[in-house]
């Protein structure tokens, strides 16, 4: 079982890898391909909308095949996508790639987080998140070594990320029957009569304000992660790469706020983690908005510390919510939805704040705060009053 999760570990720096790689090298991309340099935008939707729409069909796929088979062929499906992008010829044909990715990228997200769940406890899951920072750190490193010099290619750093993620894929092949083992082993003994459809899943008491109190964590996350550096340059007229650094404490923030939880994890439920992380995210915020100059981006670190264990921790919760027979599909759901909703909000503030002021970011912050522990509230009580929702018990 050690060895198993150690195996869950490498695979969560595989899923970090390809995250941040487009960045980096987009300004080379772009100008080899001699597209707009916003165009950017299109492709991160392309990706959120792949990896977000196959979230939907991970759960019938993981009771299918096993989550140990979907994530083989998840990882591979990612370094095909990878290996297609490094040759591509156009714009085009890389972003048919993307798609390919996007749509391994999801799979591997929404199995591994439903095993982990059920298998482990949630200390372990705030570490895994840990390491796929470090999949999202190490990658640009490797981005970097090809970029360098006149002649300095972007296409060798996808070529190397792919080639890792074959030699990953290799290693959960080697240890495809400890996965089953596992897996058998937490089987219901109860014999699985067809599968709910989409709107069944729905029907389940507290899912859809679990999946909002998601989506609504995912708004901030991705909102600041997208325009944060914007607001800081509109907002305090720092320089882009003095932003880029506040930006990166964030990020920080979140990284470390998930090496704590795992910690404090051993003490406190999913619940407690869930209202502390947006508490601290609260102040955080609250700190951001406050009239005192550069200082109030101190905020940004506390942002990202709370952020840290709400995702998660609301993963985790699924299966003790809502019953173990179908916390794949649900886990899936809540992904799936939280990058709509996310994504969502994201652009649609791009559009306002663009057309009117930055300065309503931490008012908007506060908001969505309020709205996530609104609807976390709202599902635990929900879920408290009618057990008899749980597809298990």
């Amino acid at each position: 079982m050690i060895l198993l999760l150690a195996v869950i570990y490498i695979v969560f720096i595989s899923l970090g890898l390809p995250d941040s790689l487009f960045g980096v090298a987009w300004p080379v991309v772009h100008t080899e391909f001699g597209v707009a340099e916003s165009f950017a935008s299109v492709y991160s939707i392309v990706i959120g909308v792949c990896t977000g729409g196959v979230s939907f069909v991970s759960g019938k796929l993981i009771r299918k095949f096993g989550t140990a088979k979907v994530t083989l062929f998840s990882i591979l499906l990612t370094a095909a996508g990878l290996l297609g992008m490094s040759i591509s010829p156009n714009l085009y044909v890389m972003m048919i790639f993307s798609v390919i990715m996007g749509y391994g990228a999801g799979a591997i997200d929404t199995g591994l987080n439903n095993f982990v769940s059920l298998h482990y406890k949630a200390q372990h899951m705030n570490w895994l998140h840990c390491f796929w920072g470090v999949g999202v750190t190490v990658s640009p490193m490797i981005m970097a070594q090809f970029l360098t010099g006149e002649e300095g290619s972007w296409r060798g750093g996808y070529v190397v990320v792919a080639a890792l993620q074959l030699i990953i894929a290799l290693i959960v092949l080697c240890t495809l029957p400890r996965w089953r083992g596992l897996e058998t082993a937490g089987e219901s003994e109860e014999e699985e009569k067809g599968d709910k459809g989409f709107f069944d899943i729905l029907k389940i008491k507290g899912v859809i304000t679990g999946i909002l109190s998601l989506g609504l964590y995912c708004s901030m996350e991705f909102l600041l992660g997208t325009w944060g550096a914007t607001y800081i340059v509109n907002t305090l007229a720092l320089s882009p790469d003095t932003a880029a650094m506040w930006v990166s404490l964030y990020y920080g923030g979140i990284m470390l706020g998930r090496m704590i939880s795992g910690f404090v994890s051993m003490k406190l439920s999913d619940n407690q983690l869930i209202r502390c992380g947006i508490a601290v995210a609260f102040a955080g915020v609250v700190v951001l908005a406050l009239p005192i100059g550069n200082a109030s981006l101190i905020g940004l670190l506390l942002i990202g510390t709370g952020f840290g264990p709400i995702f998660p921790s609301v993963l985790h919760s699924v299966p003790g919510r809502f019953g173990k027979k179908y916390s794949a599909d649900i886990t899936g759901y809540h992904m799936g939805g939280a990058y709509a909703i996310g994504f969502g909000v994201q652009l649609i503030y791009g559009y306002v704040a663009s057309a009117t002021t930055f300065k309503i970011t931490p008012f908007l912050l506060v908001a969505l705060c309020i709205g996530v522990f609104l609807a976390n509230e709202k599902t635990i009580s929900t879920v408290k009053k009618d057990t008899t929702s749980l597809p298990d018990t």
